[in-house]
């Protein structure tokens, strides 16, 4: 019978500050609507965009007519956790295995960018195993 090895989840040094904002950003996260593209669900090229403000003069959701929802100052994230990973580490983005020189397990994690092949994304995993970093994107094996 084969023994499955199980590996220690590995978790960021936060205070516990930090780790209330993480929650409650989590929490403001489930609440805030998804904002779409005025008539994006009517342009095929418009579905994956990101948001643009409608400026027409007579439109609706510029308007906010009928309870219609506009990105507006009030649906950020705390100040504190403003761009750290959902798993409370600050993302890094590696493309070569020198880049991963002076990072900190404690405080960053790693991502492989997409456009490294197989064979320096296997010399990337090694060596940020070996400095014990997280690696959000590991290969499926």
């Amino acid at each position: 019978m084969e023994e499955t090895k199980v590996e220690a989840k590995i978790k960021p040094q936060l205070d516990q500050d930090a780790r209330r904002l993480l929650k409650v950003r989590r929490r403001l996260k489930d609440r805030k609507p998804e904002f779409r593209r005025y008539e994006a669900h009517k342009k095929l090229r418009l579905r994956d965009k990101s948001w643009r403000r409608p400026r027409g003069l007579d439109n609706k959701l510029r308007k906010r007519y009928g309870g219609r929802k506009i990105v507006c100052a009030g649906y950020g994230s705390p100040k504190a956790v403003r761009g750290l990973h959902a798993s409370g580490f600050q993302e890094v983005l590696v493309s070569t295995p020198s880049q991963l020189e002076g990072l900190d397990a404690a405080i960053h994690a790693v991502r492989i960018a997409s456009t490294v092949g197989l064979k320096k994304r296997l010399v990337i995993e090694e060596k940020a195993k070996e400095k014990g970093l997280l690696i959000l994107n590991p290969i499926q094996r």
